[in-house]
């Protein structure tokens, strides 16, 4: 099948999953869990181990525990340097242009995160639209609202859109609505619990008749095989 929009994931997606940015911004999810539940962080570690699997992400799990200064935490998790440790990502930039395709950001995170990251790796100017963490009502992949809304802003389908992401559980949220979707990496998180992964699914509803499909492969770089 040939597509006609490339949906992407942000980070570990366009730059690899090794860099530095990304633990500092799990060190401070974590210590927002510690705070939350008064302990130390090594019991924040295993609490969020425990429960991310049934949650889209930490924020809709500390929502769902009582948390309400959802501002406050992404705040917390996205400083305004936190893109200093991000290192250059050379040739991506001209790698997007030669996809010669229109292009989006579906992402878990805020805008202001998308804006810091896409500015500092040189690409902003490349995607139609960045769907961010506010625009799916908190709740974003695996969601089905969160994709929808990010086909929305650029008038695309899930059919003639391809989606590429790090995370398991959020590839498998687009293959529940019938899509297809590249899984980037490894290894690529734990998927949803049952009880999550079950709601995702009657939440996707599938009216498409056709089964989605996941595709894995190392890094974005492959993509141009099946384009």
């Amino acid at each position: 099948m040939k597509y006609s929009h490339l949906l992407f994931d942000m980070d570990n997606t366009l730059y690899p999953a090794s860099s530095a940015m990304d633990k500092g911004i799990t060190r401070r999810m974590l210590e927002c869990v510690a705070e939350f539940f008064h302990c130390d962080m090594e019991k924040a570690v295993e609490l969020r181990a425990e429960r991310i699997v049934h949650y889209s992400t930490t924020l809709e799990w500390l929502r769902a525990e009582g948390m309400t200064d959802v501002e406050g935490f992404l705040a917390h998790v996205h400083p305004s340097y936190e893109a200093d440790e991000l290192p250059p990502q050379p040739g991506l930039r001209e790698f997007l242009i030669s996809l010669n395709m229109p292009m989006s950001v579906l992402t878990n995170a805020p805008h202001e995160h998308a804006d810091t990251v896409l500015g500092k790796l040189g690409i902003a100017d490349l995607f139609e639209a960045v769907t961010d963490i506010r625009d799916a009502g908190f709740n974003g992949k695996p969601y089905p609202d969160a994709y929808m809304a990010a086909l929305k802003k650029v008038g695309a389908s899930v059919e003639n859109t391809l989606f590429l992401d790090d995370m398991q559980k959020y590839t498998d949220g687009w293959v529940a609505l019938g899509g297809t979707a590249v899984l980037i990496g490894s290894p690529n998180g734990k998927p949803l619990a049952e009880d999550a992964k079950s709601m995702i699914a009657a939440r996707a509803a599938n009216t498409s008749g056709k089964a989605g499909t996941t595709i894995r492969m190392k890094s974005i770089y492959e993509i141009k095989s099946i384009l």
